[in-house]
């Protein structure tokens, strides 16, 4: 039987007094102010959408998993200044996991991973339903496989 998923994005609540900020605070923070010059390579992680070229992101650290595990971790990411939080339909798909190959993270309801995998966009869903056939993992984390950065999390619905 497969299980049906939710993809989370982050909240925009987070993020949205960053851009008030001038560039000399952001870089106190370890954050950037970056204008898209390209389609792709400036992944929103609160939309789950690329921006367009034009467009005002932040680069910035940020801790995805707060978990009290050795597990915790935090690593880059952008988020477009205009980001809404991303609705995403049951069994949806986000634009940012698009053409790339994506790393998963299985974790506990403790936060310590319990198992992972490397997958192409083409066999998400099959992969997600993997990871949650096995009844410990609580949540998913899908990275970017080459560049490790985060992208959103995964839950069962």
């Amino acid at each position: 039987m497969k299980t049906n998923f939710l993809m989370k994005s982050l909240n925009e609540n987070e993020f949205s007094s960053l851009f008030d900020l001038i560039d000399d605070q952001l870089a106190e923070t370890g954050a950037v102010r970056m204008i898209v010059d390209k389609e792709r390579g400036f992944p929103c992680r609160v939309s789950l959408d690329n921006p367009a070229i034009g467009e005002e992101i932040l680069l910035l650290p940020y801790q995805h998993h707060k978990t009290n595990s050795p597990y915790q971790s935090s690593g880059p990411l952008f988020v477009r200044k205009q980001a809404t939080t991303a609705a995403m339909a049951v069994n949806q798909i986000p634009v940012i996991l698009m053409n790339k190959p994506l790393s998963l993270r299985g974790y506990d309801e403790k936060g310590f991973m319990k198992e992972a995998a490397v997958t192409e966009v083409d066999a998400l869903s099959d992969q997600i339903d993997i990871m949650f056939s096995n009844p410990s993992i609580t949540y998913i984390h899908i990275h970017s496989a080459k560049q490790g950065c985060y992208n959103c999390s995964v839950e069962r619905v």
